[in-house]
């Protein structure tokens, strides 16, 4: 009687270690398919600047190809990666976000809450210009073979930083307050 009481607490061990391992959590790094943008307006026209250069770690539970908990998320994007398609607007865009003291825009990762399957809401604190500011962010999630997949947005002003809203020839050409900021970022698994 003994002996199958030791082999049945065995194999509830046994069980118990492989679906924990199975659902362990995990540290992932940032792939090189990410991309990052900030889009905005201007009286002249309507503008977009994007990087592909953002470093990042997460560590997360995926269990049975499904993402069950986010439990830290960084990402790290130099300033000036960020890139139009002209150069000018650029120099404008690095002085204005500081870049000469401020090398990095940065996200941390606060909390994450689960609003269904492939939704989350994760509340974390950007740093950009060198102000830090947290906000609220709706992604979706998908979760492959090779990677898991966050996309979401953020509507911020250049107030929310300390910016001031950019201008050029002297004033005639004036940037909108509001600006979209977008991500697409890939997690190796």
């Amino acid at each position: 009687m003994k002996t199958n009481k030791i082999k049945l607490i065995t194999v509830v061990i046994a069980i118990f270690g492989i679906i924990s391992f199975a659902s362990a959590q995990k540290s992932y790094s940032l792939d090189g398919k990410s991309t990052f943008s900030v889009a905005g307006t201007s009286t002249l026209h309507d503008w977009e600047m994007k990087s592909g250069s953002g470093t990042g770690t997460a560590n997360l539970t995926i269990t049975n190809s499904k993402l069950t908990d986010i439990e830290s998320l960084s990402v790290t994007l130099l300033a000036e990666s960020i890139k139009s398609e002209k150069k000018s607007m650029d120099k404008v865009a690095y002085e204005t976000l500081k870049t000469d003291k401020n090398k990095s825009i940065k996200y941390v990762l606060k909390s994450a809450e689960k609003v269904n399957e492939t939704t989350w809401e994760l509340t974390g604190t950007y740093t950009i210009a060198g102000v830090s500011k947290v906000f609220k962010t709706t992604v979706k999630t998908t979760v492959t073979k090779d990677a898991l997949n966050l996309q979401g947005s953020n509507k911020i002003t250049f107030a929310d930083f300390g910016m001031k809203s950019p201008t050029a020839m002297f004033g005639a050409i004036k940037t909108g307050q509001d600006l979209t900021i977008k991500f697409n970022l890939n997690f190796n698994l």
